[in-house]
């Protein structure tokens, strides 16, 4: 089930911002895109969502265990995204938003499921709560527990830990790798701090892949 980006290029109208991009993560495993401002990361990452808008324009190819993914409708393609905001629906409480992410079934089979994520997350009773009287870290905590329980089998994460404390970053860093790696989910963390990256992952510095003035090819 390993996700594949292979020969991707990026481009706006007169400037390809990225060109050549190859790299393939595991089930499990993290791949951290770096670079400055401006470098075509969160692009990358929309790309690979689907939801990519113009002018930006990008060429290569997307697998996903051997399928192409990028012939797939947004809706179809089974990626969640977690961004610097944890996104919380504000009308609803922390057990409605993790429900809202779980298929349709019997909602006392949903409830259990929902209630057993918070408990092993260390916020058992926290369901009634409304996301507001939650701390940054309980609510990033409630945020990847509710994309992870829609069953994805992509996470892209977009400077997820950028407005939380030094020692609050470092605790949520250990504990979204270990839940990526117990679901068993490809990722891509985009992030301007190498101390985000996991043990061990891999790391592409976009501005290696030397972008270049040029015209825009044919998508």
């Amino acid at each position: 089930m390993a996700l594949e980006l292979i020969d991707l290029s990026l481009a706006l109208p007169g400037r390809v911002l990225v060109e050549g991009l190859h790299a393939r993560i595991e089930p499990g495993e993290v791949l951290t895109l770096m670079g400055e401002s401006g470098s075509g990361k969160s692009s990358l990452l929309a790309h690979i969502a689907g939801s990519l808008q113009p002018p930006l324009v990008a060429q290569g190819e997307l697998r996903l265990d051997g399928h192409d993914l990028g012939a797939r409708p947004i809706e179809q393609r089974r990626v969640a995204l977690l961004f610097q905001d944890d996104l919380l629906y504000p009308h609803m409480s922390v057990l409605q938003n993790l429900l809202f992410a779980l298929p349709k079934g019997a909602r006392a089979e949903r409830v259990a499921r929902a209630e057993a994520a918070l408990a092993e997350a260390g916020l058992a009773g926290f369901g009634a709560r409304c996301p507001h009287t939650l701390s940054g870290g309980q609510r990033a905590r409630v945020s990847l527990l509710r994309a992870l329980l829609a069953a994805p089998r992509v996470v892209l994460l977009d400077e997820p830990f950028s407005r939380l404390d030094a020692a609050l970053r470092a605790q949520m860093r250990e504990f979204v790798w270990s839940h990526l790696r117990r679901s068993q989910v490809c990722a891509v963390l985009v992030t301007h701090d190498a101390a985000d990256v996991p043990a061990g992952g891999a790391v592409i510095d976009l501005a290696n892949l030397r972008p270049r003035p040029a015209e825009i090819r044919d998508a």
